[in-house]
């Protein structure tokens, strides 16, 4: 038996098998929406060695992680849809109701829906492949973590905001965070790294794909995170804009005419490294722009790097000091010139890059100089095992039977 284990992000879907009995992943896959122009690229690897790379017809969300997924069974990865007793979906929002990973009823999908407003590029994703797995695997028990979950235990100063009182109270306005998933892997691989217990380690950990976020982690627990009420706080990412002044909202609505509507869409999908450098918002795209002399590709770079490395200054000062600081995610992981440009200037906090080490880098390593006070570790994202582990404990618990 096989546990399916789906992360639907906002412009790719990460997927995956994993042995029911030792959770060794026997087949990862990826669906990326930004790779073609007319469609969907479908990624199929067995270890390392890529065993299909197609292009989906339909760039459609719904079509293209229903071919990618019966995929699988044409690979004979699958051979029938009984041998998946349990599918595993990383989702975004659970708010302060849903805590701990959950069978995915239909009263848990309402719930879901309420936070769309929350975090519209991702949710809807997050449904889509609920329902397509639910099609293609009837007999599967649908189980879902949610990113919020890890940061449970954020204390009530770091995550209100200085508002009135009432719109935490009465509209549940308050700070959540997000990629937890991955930031709960990246901490437990990199105490595992350190050869520590995760109760003793001061950790920042960076996740840097099309969205991003950081978070402080003492003694094993999320302190902040900087995403905040939506996943549009933050770093600059590749669509979307980060923090800013909430005062351009306001003027850009009544000095400029932008709706409400119109204002949410700009700062979710037209700003970030697309907004800057007019080009693209896969980072990819604007480091090549970059390279071959386009001065606002250049400029958004600096400004992605810039923005990181001051809220890591923040977050620092947050945990008091920083055993590592930890980069995951596919830009983080990829990107050895983002990763020193982050770096530059954080030496003040105890963490010196190694440049070769970080120009030859394959994750998971260490990257910082043997006299850094701190460590600095680049680690592969692998929430997907969080996700199989946690699916395989809630289902034994609730179907002996499969145990």
């Amino acid at each position: 038996m096989k546990i399916l284990v789906v992360n639907a992000g906002s412009s790719s879907v990460k997927f995956g098998l994993f042995d029911w009995e030792t959770l060794v992943p026997t087949v990862r896959g990826l669906v990326d929406f930004n790779a073609q122009p007319d469609g969907a690229q479908i990624i199929v690897r067995e270890g390392d060695t890529v065993v299909a790379q197609r292009t989906s017809p339909s760039k459609k969300y719904r079509d293209a992680v229903a071919g990618a997924l019966s995929l699988l069974q044409e690979l004979h990865f699958v051979a029938s849809p009984e041998e998946i007793p349990a599918v595993a979906h990383r989702l975004i929002h659970g708010g302060e109701a849903i805590r701990e990973p959950v069978i995915i009823t239909q009263q848990i999908k309402e719930i879901i829906r309420q936070f769309i407003p929350l975090a519209p590029l991702h949710i809807p994703a997050g449904l889509q492949a609920i329902e397509v797995t639910e099609s293609l695997f009837p007999g599967a028990v649908q189980t879902g973590i949610f990113d919020t979950a890890f940061f449970a235990h954020i204390p009530p100063a770091a995550y209100l905001y200085p508002v009135p009182y009432e719109w935490y109270t009465e509209w549940g306005i308050r700070r959540f965070g997000y990629h937890g998933t991955s930031h709960a892997y990246a901490m437990e691989r990199a105490a595992q790294m350190l050869g520590r217990p995760v109760e003793s380690v001061h950790l920042i950990t960076c996740h840097l794909g099309q969205g991003s976020s950081a978070t402080a982690i003492a003694e094993g627990k999320a302190v902040t995170n900087t995403m905040g009420f939506t996943p549009l706080e933050g770093f600059m990412m590749g669509t979307r804009s980060g923090t800013v002044d909430p005062g351009i909202i306001t003027y850009v609505q009544r000095h400029h005419g932008l709706t409400a509507d119109q204002v949410e869409r700009i700062l979710h999908t037209q700003s970030g490294l697309l907004g800057v450098s007019g080009i693209s918002g896969d980072y990819r795209e604007v480091l090549r722009a970059a390279q071959a002399g386009h001065k606002r590709s250049q400029l958004a770079l600096e400004m992605y790097a810039y923005r990181v490395r001051a809220m890591l200054g923040a977050l620092a000062v947050t945990l008091g000091k920083v055993d590592a600081l930890v980069f995951t995610g596919g830009i983080a992981e990829n990107a050895s010139e983002l990763r020193a440009d982050i770096c530059r200037g954080l030496e003040c906090l105890g963490l010196f890059l190694n440049p070769e080490r970080n120009a030859a880098c394959q994750p998971d390593a260490d990257i910082s100089s043997d006299n850094s006070p701190g460590r600095i570790l680049v680690i592969r994202s692998q929430e997907d095992y969080i996700l199989a582990r946690e699916a395989k404990r809630l289902v034994s618990a609730n179907r002996a039977g499969f145990a």
